[in-house]
């Protein structure tokens, strides 16, 4: 009889679960509005050249690194593009921000006690959560379990957790716990385990979504790395999958529009709206004309599945169109090409043959009237960068992806960075513009993974939307701020 109105009370409450998650939005448009918390400090930094520099580095580490380890929790966001998602664990009365990162599929963040070695020069620090008196350990024998070891098969994580062998035979690994993973990447790692709890949002001054049995890792000791990240990729375990194994219609369907920042602190007052679902509203940009999605079909890639990768046909710098080479716009069966689109990496990553192209046109219309800043280059990692005296002569870029009529439009603050130079303090300040677009390499350093990645500092000013349903990632023109306070209101 207990066991019955166990059972009872546990049906009761998914039952309610859902129906709360549906009826917390209109049935016309339903979706829930999260905030994402720009971060961005400059404390560690003695200059601009040394944050560029510092962000250069870590999107160049983080893309070449995607192709090196199966498994992995991918870079956060370099400091000048952070995006944050906060939320709070089981009965836990604090909050817990990570980054946001469409580039892994596991939601993990540092737990107390918590020791970071190598950490002293990294400018974001993290307060470890306590771990919740809600939460449980993951079984060896769970999904979630499996889906994290994706490279094991369940016998072989039971016996990793010191399953015994006649547990192991009769798949009865209930009791014992899934082993802890290690993850790699950049200049760093981390050891984590793997726990359930409920996670809730605020949505409103009297709403939450809740999501029970929520799988994240806690990891205790990390190396070089002080910040937890909220995976939000394809993988079984992403928070859009959690989302959508409760909610389909939230979970199937997110979009994010980065508020454009430019490296400067005090030009993000509203926070990015996180729109997880579907809503219908219409936004309206320039001239009062509606933004339509500009749509390209999502790539499977089966040595990194939890990637959202596209195809990429070329490039136009002005009325000069450069094709991509063949292997941007497909990806083989060795997870080989195809372009990423990676809120998790700061700046843009092109093959060197594609990237070379662009800049040599760049420079040819560029150069013509500006004077090459090379000492800002060496500084920034950037490159070409001028001294400039006023706004003209910088020629519009697009980004062509596979599909009829699926071309892009950057504005140029996307991929055109304006700052005030000081020189060394004996020279007078000058203004300078540096292309924001980076080599990754030529395509024998690319093999074994993406072949280009769309970074987040190109996304700003767009919704970007990810329609798992439709297997489709799509780009459209707004105002990320006006779009947040209309969104917020209804």
């Amino acid at each position: 009889m207990a066991t019955y109105f166990i059972f009872m009370f546990y049906l009761i409450f998914l039952v309610v679960f859902t129906l709360f998650s549906a009826s917390s939005v209109s049935s016309s448009s339903q979706f829930v509005l999260l905030p994402l918390t720009h971060f961005l400090t400059k404390s560690k930094f003695t200059s601009t050249h040394h944050l560029l520099k510092f962000t250069t580095t870590r999107s160049a580490t983080r893309f070449h690194r995607h192709r090196n380890h199966h498994q992995q929790v991918s870079l956060p966001l370099s400091p000048g593009s952070d995006y944050t998602l906060s939320f709070s664990l089981g009965n836990s009365n604090s909050s817990v921000s990570l980054y946001l990162d469409t580039g892994s599929d596991l939601v993990w963040l540092p737990c107390h006690p918590f020791e970071c070695i190598l950490c002293e020069s990294k400018p974001e620090k993290a307060q470890p959560l306590t771990i919740s008196s809600t939460a449980s350990t993951l079984s060896c024998q769970s999904p979630a379990c499996s889906a994290a070891h994706s490279s094991l098969p369940t016998s072989n994580l039971c016996a990793i957790a010191k399953c015994p062998l006649d547990s192991v035979e009769t798949s009865d690994c209930e009791s014992f716990s899934c082993p802890p993973l290690y993850y790699a990447y950049g200049d760093g790692s981390l050891i984590a385990s793997l726990y359930n709890d409920s996670l809730s949002m605020p949505i409103s001054s009297q709403k939450y979504l809740v999501l029970s049995n929520f799988a994240f890792g806690c990891a205790h000791t990390t190396l070089a790395e002080p910040v937890g990240v909220a995976g939000f990729g394809r993988g079984e375990i992403s928070f859009p999958a959690q989302l959508s194994s409760l909610s389909p219609q939230l979970g199937n369907r997110f979009s994010y529009c980065l508020v454009s920042h430019s490296f400067d602190s005090g030009k993000t007052h509203l926070p990015s709206p996180l729109i997880l679902g579907r809503y219908e509203g219409k936004e309206k940009v320039e001239n009062g004309e509606e933004a339509e999605f500009v749509y390209t079909e999502m790539l499977d890639n089966p040595k990194h599945p939890y990637f959202y990768s596209v195809g990429l046909n070329g490039i136009s710098v002005g009325k000069k169109n450069f094709p991509s080479p063949g292997f941007l716009k497909r990806v083989d069966s060795k997870g080989n090409g195809g372009m990423v689109v990676d809120s998790g990496t700061t700046f843009t990553m092109l093959p060197k043959s594609l990237y070379d192209s662009v800049v040599a046109e760049f420079d040819r219309r560029v150069g013509r009237y500006y004077q090459r800043a090379s000492g800002i280059e060496e500084k920034t990692g950037l490159s070409p960068c001028y001294y400039i005296e006023k706004a003209g002569n910088v020629p519009m870029v697009k980004l062509h992806f596979t599909g009829n009529e699926s071309s892009v439009v950057l504005p140029r603050r996307n991929y055109f960075y304006e700052f005030l130079d000081s020189g060394d303090g004996s020279e007078k300040k000058r203004n300078v513009g540096c292309l924001m677009l980076m080599n990754g390499g030529d395509e024998e350093e690319l093999s074994g993974g993406p072949g280009a990645t769309l970074g987040n500092y190109q996304q700003q000013g767009f919704e970007v939307v990810y329609d798992l349903e439709k297997r489709k990632v799509g780009f459209a023109r707004r105002k990320c701020a006006s779009l947040w306070e209309n969104l917020n209101k209804n």
